[in-house]
This record gives C-alpha cells, sequence and structure tokens, in this order.
C-alpha cells in the first residue's frame, strides 16, 4: 500500500492489513451482509481490483469471508497473550500456504502473502492476509492485537494499538454511551 507520502514501510503494510481484518470482521458481523458493501470496506481499506470496482464479488465470496471472520474473530475475543497466539497458532497452519512476497504483476509494492496464489478465492485470501498482519503485531507489541466492544449494545472489534491504558470500547461512541448508561444506573 502506497502512504499519502508516496512512501511504503512493511510497519503501515501491517497495520493497514490489520485494520482492514478489523473493518471486515465488523462488516461481515452483520445479519445479512451483502457483497455491494463488503466490497466498499475492501475498496476503503486500499483493495482495488475487478471484484471491488466492477461488483463482482458475489454472495459465495461473502459466505466464505463471513466463515473466515468468523474463526478470526477468536483471536479479538482471546482474554491474553497468550489465548491470542494459542488461536492464531490454530489458525496459521489452516489457513496459510507457504510465504511468498507478490505486487500483483507491478500495481503494488512488493508483500508478503500466505494465500495460495494472486487469484486466491476471498475466504482464503481474508483468512490467510488477517492471520499474518494479526501475528506480526502480537509478536511486535507482545499483546492480543485487538478486542470486542466491552460495551453491551456492540460487538465491534477493534485494534488495540501503542501504549497507555487497555482500551475496552471499539470507540468514543461506545465509551461515551456505557458511561452515561452507568451514570443513569447511579443516579436514577
Amino acid at each position: 500500500m502506497v502512504t499519502t507520502s508516496g512512501t511504503w514501510s512493511a510497519r503501515h503494510s501491517v497495520q493497514a492489513m490489520a485494520e482492514r481484518t478489523a473493518a471486515l470482521i465488523n462488516a461481515l458481523s452483520c445479519d445479512d451482509p451483502r457483497p455491494a458493501a463488503v466490497a466498499a470496506v475492501l475498496r476503503a481499506h486500499g483493495e482495488t481490483n475487478d471484484a471491488t470496482d466492477t461488483g463482482r464479488l458475489v454472495e459465495r465470496d461473502v459466505v466464505e469471508m463471513r466463515a473466515a471472520a468468523e474463526q478470526l474473530r477468536t483471536v479479538f475475543e482471546a482474554r491474553d497473550v497468550d489465548a491470542a497466539a494459542e488461536c492464531l497458532n490454530a489458525l496459521l497452519p489452516r489457513s496459510t500456504g507457504v510465504l511468498r512476497l507478490t505486487s500483483h504483476r507491478g500495481a503494488s509494492p512488493w508483500h508478503p502473502h500466505l494465500d495460495g496464489d494472486d487469484e486466491a478465492p476471498w475466504g482464503e485470501w481474508l483468512l490467510a492476509s488477517s492471520c499474518l498482519a494479526l501475528t506480526v503485531l502480537l509478536w511486535d507489541r507482545q499483546r492480543p492485537p485487538g478486542a470486542v466492544c466491552a460495551s453491551s449494545s456492540c460487538a465491534n472489534v477493534f485494534l488495540t494499538a501503542g501504549s497507555g491504558p487497555e482500551r475496552r470500547y471499539c470507540s468514543r461512541r461506545c465509551a461515551t454511551r456505557e458511561r452515561v448508561a452507568a451514570h443513569r444506573r447511579a443516579h436514577g
């Protein structure tokens, strides 16, 4: 992925892949994810190809991606770094092929892939690329790469980033909603 400054680094790529993973898990977790909505998430995260540009992502692709997203959610649900590593260790042998580099025939900078080939099915691609990104984040930070929102009205996953206190909510909106609800319970 080329950044706005025109430079590209593996660190940005891993973070971008992990952010795309969380966004896709959230999009695919709704009751009836539509191919156009999933393609929009892919485009928003820099995935451009015939399927995302011309709407050729089909229902079967979404079903396969949804199955991959359900497996990946277990990494975000892990209670600690050891549990997250166990989840990834269980997924990696089932979901990844041989590590290889690709530039998608010169359409992007060289980057690693663990799926079967550049034409792998979307579900295979999502699971393999996401496992790679989440594995590198866990390795680099020595903590779970993400979590599930603690809000009782939200099931979104999010990435944990940087140092500081542990994040519990996917957004400020969820955190505020929970604070307001707790205040009303205490004073109502």
